[in-house]
């Protein structure tokens, strides 16, 4: 009896694990193709690296229209597995569309985060990237390393990483590699499987450190070239290293690591890039290759026109930089540009300035060092002049660079403007008297004095503060008013955690600051030692005042004698001098 128990309970284990291996996709063997149908780049994102660590080839569709389309690309006897997002798929039913259209191989899942639901079903890999959703570009750059290596990239938040750390502790961890910019949270829950971290504080330097460690594993004479700002199928190959180009100029330390390596060849992806790239072709000397369409997959005669790529946007912002007004002062010989910055972050800018007057004098001012421009902000930088400006009239020729960081300036202003000509005196003079952080309300105050003869107008700024793990610039939410003689606060609501604060050796102020509110021309530097205080609340002071108060009166108050006039101390009952009761 047991022995048929035994055979019993064998059988059934062979039946369930031979359901279990030809169930999990509907059918035998593993899938072509496996097929995205989701808006969520992080969805679609997942599901190319699974194809790829599966061996399958990653498809995804960028609409509905394009649900249909990509049939034409897809022969019909492959094995298709289709991923659809739960809440935003582009197709629903899209297994139906497939099978409505011949193909008989077909099996679609639904996932609500295909991130975590995908990286279930790779049982065999215990290496893992870890990335901030935040930040797409890194998970870019991650790709290539990833498939190389075996490694599946996980998106982590301070919302997500309850998540991301059970399934660690579940699957187990060989490997892990902290890449880019992630919340202070977020590290501290993965300080336990002893992580590597990449993390320059530049997503430029960042990918050119992910693209060392491939180069390590992979010797590579070819690089693929990108922004940074889509996904595309050959990002997944993990036959190259993908190195971030700007949109229209090269950063410096791209520019330089190019030059320092074996590269021989690029395949730059994306036409609108084709500038740039043409820049490292000329500078640089490596052959560039573009990669920017493909053929028509919808039959419309005997020439078919070529299709833009298959490529999924992921959500960014667009910086923008603008000048405003360009002055020339003659009594001060000073070019006044005011700059504006109407992106919903702050940017750094550098600008050089051509100037050429009407009599074919042409002087070159520019910035040193990169300039800070807050969200919304305006700022009036003033170039002064070694010699003055002659002709009546003269223009600016602006070619300014900007970008999200100091180094990562990728962002091209180049345009020609009229200067107009004025002669003011500016004459304020504003001093920064202290700078300190304020432990509870979360900000720093930031004193200044007007040293001047008339009401100055001043636009603070803090310099290099080190917040969760990089240095950003920061300035004040409002212009101030001081007047002559007297002095103000500027608060610059921030807050910082007690590892920030022990980083922070010195606070770096910069005032921009002038007569006129629209033309800040003048600017105040100060390094002060960080400090912090906590302040003291101002009903405690006043029953601290009402109380030094009482006491000065019990002690020094004083009685006058009716008989003799002579002063007694308060608490006296008769009078010292001729003992009148008092």
């Amino acid at each position: 009896m047991n022995k048929r128990i035994a055979v019993l309970v064998t059988v059934l284990f062979v039946l369930l694990l031979s359901i279990n291996t030809h169930s999990s996709y509907g059918f035998e063997g593993n899938p072509d193709v496996v097929l995205s149908n989701s808006q969520d780049w992080r969805d679609v994102y997942s599901v190319m690296l699974y194809a790829s660590l599966t061996g399958a080839e990653g498809r995804f569709i960028t609409s509905t229209r394009h649900g249909s389309i990509i049939l034409y690309s897809i022969p019909k006897d492959s094995k298709v597995l289709i991923i659809s997002s739960r809440k935003e798929p582009y197709v629903v039913g899209y297994k139906a569309v497939f099978e409505g259209n011949g193909y008989e191989n077909v099996e679609e899942i639904t996932v609500r985060n295909a991130n975590l639901e995908l990286a279930e079903r790779l049982s065999n890999i215990h290496s893992f990237i870890i990335v901030d959703d935040s930040y797409g570009y890194h998970a870019i750059a991650a790709a290539p390393y990833a498939v190389l290596t075996n490694s599946y990239v996980l998106f982590a938040n301070p919302a997500s990483i309850g998540s991301v750390k059970r399934f660690l502790d579940k699957r187990g961890v060989d490997k892990l590699l902290l890449f880019g910019h992630l919340d202070r949270d977020v590290r501290k829950e993965l300080e336990k499987y002893n992580p590597e971290i990449i993390d320059t504080g530049d997503r430029f330097d960042d990918n050119i450190e992910i693209v060392k460690k491939y180069l390590e594993v992979n010797p590579r004479r070819q690089v693929v070239m990108t922004s940074g700002e889509f996904i595309e199928a050959t990002f997944f190959t993990g036959k190259d290293p993908v190195l971030f180009i700007g949109k229209a100029t090269v950063p410096p330390q791209i520019r330089d690591f190019i030059k320092n390596s074996d590269f021989l060849a690029a395949v730059l992806v994306g036409n609108e890039l084709i500038n740039t790239a043409t820049f490292i072709r000329r500078q640089i000397g490596i052959s560039v290759f573009v990669k920017f369409a493909q053929s028509s997959r919808i039959p419309a005669g005997t020439i078919n026109p070529v299709e833009d790529l298959d490529r999924f946007w992921m959500p960014r912002f667009e910086l923008n930089l603008t000048i405003t007004r360009i002055v020339y002062n003659r009594a001060t010989r000073s070019l006044d540009v005011t700059y504006h910055n109407p992106s919903p972050v702050g940017l750094y800018f550098k600008s050089t300035i051509t100037i050429t007057t009407s009599d074919n004098q042409q002087i070159v001012v520019g910035d040193q060092e990169p300039v800070f421009l807050d969200h919304g902000d305006y700022k009036t930088i003033p170039y002064v002049l070694e010699e003055p400006l002659s002709g009546d009239s003269a223009t600016a020729h602006i070619y300014a660079i900007y970008g999200e960081g100091k180094k990562s300036m990728e962002n091209l202003l180049e345009k020609d403007y009229e200067i107009s000509f004025v002669e003011i005196n500016d004459e304020s003079l504003v001093n920064i008297t202290s700078a300190r952080y304020d432990l509870k309300h979360k900000r720093f105050e930031v004193r200044l004095k007007n040293l001047g003869s008339v009401t100055a107008y001043a636009d603070v700024e803090l310099e290099d503060i080190w917040i969760d793990g990089n240095y950003v610039s920061i300035s004040s939410p409002e212009i101030v008013s001081i007047k002559p003689g007297q002095e103000a606060k500027v608060y610059i609501p921030i807050e910082l955690t007690e590892e920030d604060i022990s980083m922070n050796d010195y606070i770096r102020v910069k005032a921009f600051y002038g007569q006129n509110k629209e033309a800040l021309i003048k600017i105040a530097y100060a390094e002060i030692p960080f400090t912090t205080f906590t302040p003291t609340p101002v009903t405690q002071i006043a029953v601290v005042i009402i109380v030094i108060i009482i006491v000065l009166i019990v002690v020094f108050a004083t009685k006058k004698c009716p008989s003799c006039g002579t002063r007694n101390v308060r608490w006296a009952k008769r009078c010292r001098k001729c003992g009148e009761k008092l």
